[in-house]
């Protein structure tokens, strides 16, 4: 019996990785590099040729000319002249010189007249000729401003697609324009996958925006590893609303029938049916990307607000479009969870404040209308039970959620909804968290799991939505890896109550928080230490060991925050048992025994130069056919200590022992 459960570890969880001598290394930054695909455009504009850029559309005034008054390099820059507002500018199409589905950098030098205020932008066009506008960097200060390799993709279903820049109306001046493929990157196909490692516990949900999506190996790395799938922002309620549509309904009679479409959405959509996988619904109700015209007389942006009971009909009446829309045109797709209403309250506990997005971003123009909170979220989910689909589960989230006064002000709200019906499925915790450097972690694992366990105790169930953790900077990965394994523990021991656990977004360098690395994937989509880390001790099989120490010796750790009195946890930790001078197993030589030496292990088995181990780790790390060099079983043979198939006191061994 032994012996099957080591090879199901073997197969299903990191003891996979470890069976196999071409491991990818882990980091981003020290992996072999990819050839970098072909330069699509390049100039310093020394020719006079400025002919691929042009002004944006036939009401921009500017005028795009190579000139002589300002360089970085040789004599001659592309100018862009003659503005007469903010938005106009020099634009390169790139529908006609770049392929969809393909990643691709650009890199320039950009200067205003004086003081530079400009952005450089990304527009599209979508499916239903909807224009749409993306920054995609700031350049702000005096002289030449540079941008380096940012990041653009796009979709086969848009078109116009350009990049531009803009700001202010004085002219704008470019040099040393490149615009080349990005590296391509294949996924790791050898590591375990998530979906399978936790498929006795819950779902594992994958998120993405349409420009996340775009190239094959994002795909693929949702398919291998998730098992439920999210639109990053093209089913939020702004994608969802036409305004043109409502408009002209308005305009014939019918103020109360928002119209809605899933244009936006279409290559999301049809990535989930084509392979079907299931979807979370995010989001129907929301103070945010909800557009203010939505609440307005006529849809018109100056108009003025509606009454309660013409939003009540709008709100019935855009949550059955949106079913309707949705199992009409997309039946195949198993939306087997729906965010009805996000975001509420506030950390305190009380509601928002009345009122627009453009007067706040904590303002609600829910609670303008309406007044209060329940005076919408009750008939919102009242409506959804009423039209969703049969089996579609329906979900309060919001952030912050381990907050004291927050966490008790939602579920006295979910209470009370359900108290005369069952409306309210379940509790989405949103879980945006903050490794930081390690100790200061906010919220502490013990804050969070309060949290988990409240709302676990309501009898609901709960999915947490769009889970990542923040870090200082790249020195703290391990901290990082550290405070996910603590978290995913968490959420595992509430398992019978936990039904999905979605993580926000693909590779650090494209979510939302890309600049403190909150995810499991770098930007080569190799994982990362934090990955290992929630995959140790798993296997398909329903059984855990990460919560089982394999050694006696307690540490305690005080965790502080700004924002919270510090918490302190318990935390049990494999010491190491010396032998002389060596420590076997310690291949990082920091007095424990844990799944990131045995990566380690691998790690220099596969590239010594790139993860070199000091001489006293190489001694430690030699702990199975002792005197016979670093090979995969001595990485092994920690996997089996993390799983008490063997214990730490039996290092060093001849050979890995044969478990019947």
């Amino acid at each position: 019996m032994k012996k099957k459960y080591l090879k199901n570890l073997i197969a299903g969880t990191i003891g996979a990785v470890m069976m196999y001598s071409s491991l990818p290394v882990v980091y981003a930054e020290d992996s072999e590099p990819v050839p970098t695909g072909k330069i699509i455009y390049s100039s310093d504009f020394e020719d006079g040729d400025v002919s691929l850029f042009s002004k944006r559309n036939d009401n921009d005034t500017t005028v795009v000319s190579a000139s002589t008054d300002n360089a970085v390099s040789g004599t001659k820059s592309l100018c862009a002249s003659g503005r007469t507002k903010s938005w106009n500018g020099p634009a390169l199409k790139l529908d006609n010189i770049c392929e969809p589905g393909t990643a691709y950098l650009v890199s320039a030098k950009i200067m205003g007249q004086y003081y530079t205020s400009n952005t450089m932008s990304l527009q599209y066009t979508d499916a239903s000729g909807t224009e749409h506008y993306e920054n995609l960097a700031n350049l702000n200060g005096n002289g030449w401003q540079e941008v380096n390799d940012i990041k653009i993709s796009f979709s086969p279903d848009v078109s116009n697609v350009m990049i531009y820049f803009e700001g202010g109306t004085d002219n704008i001046y470019i040099d040393d324009f490149v615009l080349k493929e990005a590296p391509k990157y294949s996924i790791q196909e050898n590591i375990p996958s998530l979906k399978e490692v936790y498929s006795d516990y819950f779902r594992i949900g994958g998120v993405a925006t349409v420009k996340e999506l775009a190239p094959q190996s994002t795909k693929d790395l949702i398919l291998k590893h998730c098992n439920s799938f999210t639109a990053g922002n093209e089913m939020k309620p702004d994608a969802l609303l036409d305004q043109n549509a409502c408009i002209a309904m308005a305009q014939n009679g019918d103020d109360t029938n928002p119209q809605v479409t899933l244009d936006q959405a279409r290559s999301q959509l049809d990535f989930a049916r084509d392979n079907n996988i299931p979807m979370r619904g995010h989001v129907l109700v929301w103070h945010q990307q909800t557009p203010t015209w939505f609440f307005k007389e006529n849809y018109d942006v100056n108009g003025e607000w509606v009454s309660k009971e013409k939003m009540l009909k709008r709100l019935e009446n855009y949550i059955k479009n949106v079913f309707e829309t949705l199992e009409k045109e997309y039946p195949e797709i198993d939306f087997y969870a729906y965010d009805v209403v996000n975001e509420c309250w506030l950390d305190d506990g009380k509601q928002r404040p009345a009122g627009t997005q453009e007067e706040g971003s904590q303002n609600s123009p829910w609670v303008k209308v309406f007044g209060d909170n329940m005076a919408f979220i009750k008939p919102a989910f009242e409506f959804a039970k009423k039209y969703a689909p049969e089996g579609t589960k329906l979900y309060y989230n919001d952030f912050n959620e381990y907050m004291p006064q927050k966490t008790d002000a939602i579920i006295k709200m979910v209470e009370e909804i359900n108290s005369d019906g069952h409306y309210i499925d379940g509790i989405g915790m949103q879980s945006h968290l903050d490794a930081r450097s390690g100790s200061d972690a906010f919220p502490s694992v013990n804050v969070y799991k309060k949290a988990l366990d409240k709302f676990c105790e309501t009898g609901l169930d709960v999915q947490v939505t769009e889970l990542d953790v923040t870090v200082n900077d790249k020195e703290h990965f391990k901290e990082q890896a550290q405070y996910y394994s603590d978290i995913m523990d968490t959420i595992v021991a509430q398992k019978d109550h936990v039904s999905s656990v979605t993580f926000w977004g693909t590779t650090d360098d494209m979510s939302w928080r890309a600049s403190k690395y909150p995810l499991l994937f770098n930007e080569d989509y190799t994982a990362k230490e934090a990955f290992y880390a929630i995959v140790d001790g798993f296997s398909s099989t329903g059984t855990t060991t990460t919560t089982k120490p394999s050694a006696t010796t307690s540490t305690t750790t005080t965790t502080a925050t700004t924002e919270k009195p510090s918490e302190t946890t318990t935390t049990t930790t494999a010491t190491v048992k010396p032998s002389g001078d060596i420590k076997y197993g310690d291949a990082d030589n920091d007095g424990q025994v844990t799944v990131a030496d045995a990566v380690l292990i691998m790690q220099y088995i596969v590239n010594s130069d790139g993860f070199p181990l000091t001489e006293q780790g190489r001694k430690n790390a030699d702990s199975v056919g002792n005197g016979d060099g670093i090979t995969t079983a001595d990485a092994l043979a920690i996997q089996m200590i993390k799983i008490n198939l063997l214990k730490l006191e039996d290092l060093p061994l001849d050979s890995i022992p044969d478990l019947e």
